[in-house]
């Protein structure tokens, strides 16, 4: 039997979700070694882009190549 299939604000709660809790387990490891540094919106920016485009690896594969 197949799972029913996720709804589109579903998956984009998750993602999202996931990019904050990657970040502050980040921020507790980078507290642990030394100060945190301060960052500004460019650094929030850049690491929202890399985090969609690490992602997009799982996107392929779960919508282009799984066959069903």
């Amino acid at each position: 039997m197949r799972a029913p299939s996720k709804a589109l604000w579903v998956r984009l709660l998750e993602l999202l979700l996931f990019y904050f809790a990657v970040g502050g387990l980040a921020l507790v490891l980078e507290g642990r070694v030394g100060q945190v540094a301060p960052q500004g919106w460019e650094f929030y920016a850049v690491t929202a882009a890399l985090f969609l485009t690490l992602a997009f690896p799982g996107f392929v594969y779960q919508y282009l190549l799984r066959r069903r």
